[in-house]
């Protein structure tokens, strides 16, 4: 265990204090707290507890170590656009868009460090360089990236205070009553399930909305338009979810008992971005569906 170096003015939170020393995440580090990996004066003690320059704060080792590189190179970049402020990317389904606590495969983010090494020191996070929004591992599509800190700050505000806008194309189980609708529950992750949950407003949650249209009804599925005004992790598979038409190819959010159609991934493609540059410029960037969901749609029976 290894002494952690730190001073406080007053009492702070043990999980902000170690957050801000070691290069962990608040999520990471509260994981560690609660796993006996961080003690106060020898003792487990809860993420809230309140430490001062007088408190003992060690750590485990094996929370700093740097982790086992990979030897696989990086994936290769779809660029759409590039300037000198960002890389509009179109991201294949499959590829993690950044480290996570469980997985060290390659990553969107070693490819853009790949393609410019100074993206690394661009973001919140080296984990998330450049990073203003994400994809789903399993979601292909239109993703942009900031090249400079500058251009970080501008497009993330631009995601925060919802002036961009995005469109899906997402092929989800059932007929779809309605031509067009918005789906409105807000949204939080399940204590027992692991996966975001829609809720009732009532029952609190983050906002979230999706609107959709119906572009074709098949037999047992239907292909849809999806534009969402919020970007909460898993919006519009857990929205779907929870009206009763989960996305095709899905195996996290799909109903029981019935098994998800075997596509080798979601049928959710993000096709479309439009959102302002650092330069001013409003452009919209665009992705074709991918072939493998083109031949999906070619082999649903016909109306």
């Amino acid at each position: 265990m290894h002494t952690l170096k730190f001073s406080t003015e007053k009492p702070e939170r043990l999980d902000k204090v170690v957050a801000g020393t070691l290069p962990l995440s608040r999520t990471q580090v509260q994981k560690a707290i609660k796993n006996g990996q961080i003690l106060v004066d020898g003792q487990i003690v809860p993420v809230k507890h309140l430490i001062t320059d007088e408190s003992k704060v060690t750590f485990d080792d094996a929370l700093v170590k740097p982790k086992k590189l990979t030897n696989f190179p990086p994936a290769v970049l779809d660029i759409l656009y590039e300037d000198d402020d960002v890389i509009v990317i179109n991201k294949p389904a499959g590829l993690l868009v950044h480290k996570t606590e469980t997985s060290d495969e390659p990553t969107l983010v070693d490819a853009l460090v790949a393609h410019d090494e100074k993206i690394a020191e661009v973001g919140d996070s080296r984990d998330r360089a450049g990073l203003v929004h994400r994809l789903d591992k399993g979601t292909s599509g239109v993703l942009i990236t900031a090249k400079t800190q500058e251009a970080f700050e501008f497009l993330k505000s631009q995601f925060k205070n919802r002036e961009t806008e995005k469109h899906y194309t997402a092929l989800v189980v059932g007929k779809m009553e309605k031509d067009h609708d918005i789906i409105d529950f807000p949204i939080e992750r399940s204590k027992t399930t692991g996966r975001m949950a829609a809720r009732p407003s009532s029952q609190g949650g983050r906002e979230a909305i999706t609107n959709y249209d119906v572009i074709k009804r098949f037999p047992h599925q239907t292909l849809l338009d999806v534009k969402i005004d919020t970007g909460r992790t898993h919006q519009i598979r857990a929205h779907m979810y929870a009206i009763g038409h989960p996305i095709v190819g899905d195996t996290l959010y799909r109903n029981k008992g019935v098994k998800p159609m075997a596509i080798g991934r979601q049928f959710l493609h993000a096709r479309q971005l439009t959102i302002t540059l650092p330069s001013g410029k409003k452009k919209t960037f665009s992705a074709p569906v991918p072939r493998e969901l083109k031949e999906v749609l070619e082999l649903i029976p016909k109306l």
